[in-house]
């Protein structure tokens, strides 16, 4: 598995590397569960965005990354859902195409 570690928290297989853009979901973190999103980080910036809507929850994004990020995530929310219920379970998660 490719987890990364990012501060205190660990963070599950990355979901897509696309345009410079990576994702990623929250692993084993149950304090950063409610609401379900995912981590965006384009160049030295990130983000947090909800599952299914694409709220910006925190951090930054420039508008173009920002806008493809979204616009992904409303295309694969179900799928981003069955994920994000198996990272919440300690479980390895595949990525999304």
């Amino acid at each position: 598995m490719d987890s990364v570690a990012y501060g205190k928290l660990s963070l599950s297989d990355t979901l897509r590397r696309r345009f410079g853009i990576t994702l990623y979901l929250y692993y084993l973190d149950r304090a950063a569960a409610p609401p379900p999103h995912v981590l965006a980080r384009y160049r030295d910036e990130e983000a947090r965005l909800s599952i299914p809507d694409g709220l910006l929850l925190g951090g930054t994004l420039p508008t173009r990354p920002l806008r493809k990020v979204r616009a992904w995530i409303e295309l694969h929310d179900e799928a981003l859902m069955r994920r994000w219920e198996r990272a919440i379970q300690g479980q390895p998660v595949s990525k999304i195409d």
